[in-house]
């Protein structure tokens, strides 16, 4: 039996060369469109993106930056805690819901910057 990569039909490699920039607004021009850099190409030179095109949603990166800062002082604090437990074994209850509330207001953002909706929802199409 022939396995995935054996089946594809689209076989041959175009390499070009682009400056960092050039590529920069390749990629950046092919996630606004929600498609892959070569299906975002493909309707330049044929007239058309190929029948298994699937395009994607773009990404906030913006909005994923300020989140990472977010989640980056969430798991400061839970190490803290972490790190009283271990310590001592008092728990400091009030950062502790603090924490694991501040995680819960800033998954949804993280899920809508990455165009994927809320945990338990279908797939951003279904919106």
């Amino acid at each position: 039996m022939a396995s995935g990569s054996d089946k594809r039909q689209r076989g041959e490699i175009v390499a070009v060369r682009l400056t960092k920039d050039e590529r920069a607004t390749l990629d950046a021009l092919a996630s606004r469109s929600g498609m892959a850099v070569g299906a975002f190409l493909r309707p330049a030179a044929f007239g058309d993106a190929g029948p298994r095109a699937q395009r994607r949603p773009p990404v906030d990166h913006v909005a994923l930056r300020q989140f990472l800062g977010q989640c980056g002082r969430i798991g400061n604090n839970l190490n803290q805690i972490a790190r009283r437990l271990n310590a001592d074994g008092s728990v400091i209850i009030p950062e502790l819901v603090e924490s694991c509330s501040a995680y819960n207001r800033i998954l949804p953002g993280i899920l809508r910057a990455l165009a994927m909706g809320t945990i338990g929802e279908g797939s951003p199409d279904d919106h």
